[in-house]
């Protein structure tokens, strides 16, 4: 009994239809649309700002990454003079 069958709600389809007129029910669907998308955006934003510093407190389980080392050329080696000694 506390369900509304589909009779009621055809009823209040009706009721509604007539108080706000068929001109501005799509004017107000629209508006209300746009509201929504407005508030699920700015929820998202604030979840977002939320997770952000919590992300930058955090401790970090590893050490900073040291950068690797420069690569070591081998230097040519110029044959040297050996000295004799008599």
């Amino acid at each position: 009994m506390g369900a509304m069958s589909p009779w009621h709600w055809a009823i209040v389809a009706i009721v509604v239809i007539i108080l706000f007129g068929s001109k501005k029910l799509p004017d107000a669907a629209r508006g209300l649309g746009r509201s929504l998308r407005i508030f699920k955006s700015e929820v998202k934003e604030m979840q977002n700002d939320d997770a952000r510093p919590a992300q930058q407190q955090a401790p970090s389980p590893l050490p900073p990454a040291q950068p690797a080392p420069a690569p070591v050329e081998p230097q040519p080696q110029t044959p040297q003079p050996e000295s004799r000694s008599a």
